[in-house]
């Protein structure tokens, strides 16, 4: 993917030709040296990192093979574990693949696109990526590492309100507070959280704050300069979406409707409406509790597609470089729609799922299984 070209860009006879590494080295020539370092990470660096990881974890169990006793799992061992689980929300390799194909689309009524061999690569490598990430299971392989530790004193009811026990966020070992002045966990190591509704709300109300404030700006300013024949004109996300209607582009402009606009409006007020229930909700009976912990995983899980219209960015400033005949730079939205992203999935990752059944709930799941 990265030895090859991996596009090209021909117009009146000029012809611009890109690696897939050009699209970070483009931005930051263009002074966007956060947005290239983002790039950077979620598309070259840490997927690759993953699967490496993967890899040394699965040579290790096998090492093991039926006698978990064998061979010792090291305290570096462990720690590559908890750091594998907590890079995967940010592995984008799909979401970059969905920004190729509509950066195609939005230049391919201007000039003649070619794909080269590393596009094909790259393809190839993102559906395994993906795939991995499908079958990799933590529980399997926390059990393979490091079996659970037995304790005593657990009780059928007993639940995060009651104190007496915490779940490992990393391994899921139970643990009892009791018995654990250290507060780490018994299996892995890991810095164990109890319960404190106040202190996971207010982390997760911050992010999300500083996410609406970043919002703004990025649908205010261009997202985009595009320069023809020496004249500049500015495009704003909305602005692209209407461009790409008015060119028949339905299902494109749909696309960046939905992942650039609709998503992250959606996402803050649900997370808002989420958080505000914590704090302020009642007792919920268990089926509505259920509907929103789903509302949670949803808006967890799609935020991370709002990044499609950075990469569509990325690619489009990487390739249409022909000076005044015809030029792409990124504009000054860029950036802060990539903040959007990033501090409403932190929101979401630091909100503790636990709040929305800390009003009975779980008293609640316990009748009704009865």
């Amino acid at each position: 993917s990265l030895s090859f070209p991996f596009m090209s860009f021909s117009v009146k006879g000029i012809t611009q030709q890109i690696y897939l590494f050009n699209t970070v080295a483009m931005l930051e020539a263009f002074e966007q040296s956060a947005l290239a370092l983002l790039l950077l990470l979620t598309v070259l660096a840490l997927p690759a990192a993953y699967l490496i990881a993967v890899s040394c974890l699965y040579f290790r169990i096998w090492q093991k093979g039926n006698k978990p006793n064998a061979i010792h799992t090291s305290s570096k061992l462990l720690r590559l574990c908890k750091w594998l689980f907590k890079i995967e929300p940010w592995l984008m390799t799909d979401v970059f693949l969905i920004g190729v194909l509509v950066s195609l689309v939005k230049i391919s009524s201007m000039a003649e696109i070619g794909l080269g061999s590393s596009f094909w690569a790259f393809c190839v490598y993102t559906v395994l990526v993906v795939k991995t990430l499908s079958l990799v299971d933590r529980f399997w392989i926390w059990n393979q590492l490091m079996p659970v530790v037995s304790i005593e004193g657990v009780k059928a009811g007993q639940d995060h309100l009651s104190g007496e026990h915490v779940d490992c966020h990393q391994c899921h070992q139970i643990n009892k507070l009791s018995n654990t002045s250290s507060e780490y966990c018994l299996r892995c190591g890991g810095a164990l959280h109890p319960f404190d509704l106040q202190q996971s709300l207010q982390k997760s109300w911050a992010y999300l704050l500083a996410a609406v404030i970043f919002y703004i700006p990025a649908n205010l300013y261009p997202i985009m300069y595009t320069v023809s024949l020496g004249n500049e004109m500015p495009s704003t996300i909305m602005g692209g979406v209407v461009l790409l209607w008015k060119l028949g582009s339905y299902p494109i402009a749909m696309v960046i409707f939905i992942a650039s606009v609709f998503i992250p409006m959606a996402k803050m007020l649900a997370l808002a409406w989420i958080y505000w229930h914590a704090k302020h909700g009642k007792s919920l009976p268990y089926a509505q509790a259920i509907k929103r912990q789903k509302l949670y995983r949803l808006t967890e899980f799609i935020g991370r597609w709002s990044m499609i219209d950075i990469f569509v960015v990325a690619i489009l400033v990487a390739l249409v470089q022909l000076h005044n005949l015809m030029a792409i730079t990124p504009g000054p939205a860029s950036l802060s729609f990539a903040a959007v992203v990033i501090f409403t999935m932190l929101s979401a990752i630091s909100f503790d799922s636990r709040s929305i059944w800390s009003n009975g709930s779980a008293v609640k799941e316990l009748e009704l299984n009865e």
